[in-house]
């Protein structure tokens, strides 16, 4: 029987980054309640090929190995920085190249981080409509964090641990 696969996907293009560290914890927490193998990308792992793809088939060797790789997970923990209210620019234009139907079903964590309050409900008023559309299977339990959630690369939140929890809990369940 094949191991179970989950792939992180971080819309940040800084490194180090609090999306990245919030999707790398995630994803960490799932591949522990489900003994799967994991690994995280993020928007500048795909590379300069990015920028003027206008369809898969334009993206580099190494951009087309992280789509591959996400494409065949079982699981995603998608997250990304919150800018001007909604998701960044490169995380969208990156969903735009990939086929309506190539997401159908998938088991998706849905987070974002931001700078403040304000702006969390980026992940039920911008994420969970994009994957809506992908008709990908986004678990119930979005999760949204600002930096007051995190010291020095950890998440020292309960509630959001919390969160996490329910999520990582819905997405087993939703993979067996």
């Amino acid at each position: 029987m094949p191991q179970t696969k989950i792939i992180g996907f971080s819309g940040n293009i800084t490194r180090p980054s609090t999306t990245r560290t919030f999707v790398d914890h995630i994803v960490g927490q799932l591949a522990i309640k489900t003994r799967a193998v994991a690994q995280s990308f993020d928007v500048d792992d795909l590379g300069p090929s990015l920028l003027k793809a206008k369809r898969l088939d334009d993206l580099n060797a190494q951009a087309r190995g992280v789509v591959d790789q996400m494409l065949e997970a079982d699981v995603l923990v998608v997250g990304s920085p919150t800018y001007k209210g909604s998701y960044t620019g490169l995380f969208k234009h990156y969903f735009d190249l990939l086929d309506p139907t190539s997401l159908r079903g998938k088991p998706i964590i849905i987070a974002a981080t931001g700078g403040g309050e304000r702006h969390s409900l980026v992940v039920e008023h911008q994420l969970r409509p994009l994957f809506g559309f992908f008709e990908a299977l986004a678990m119930p339990t979005a999760i949204y964090a600002t930096r007051k959630d995190f010291a020095h690369g950890e998440v020292i939140s309960e509630a959001i641990r919390m969160r996490v929890g329910r999520a990582v809990e819905e997405a087993a369940y939703a993979i067996g």
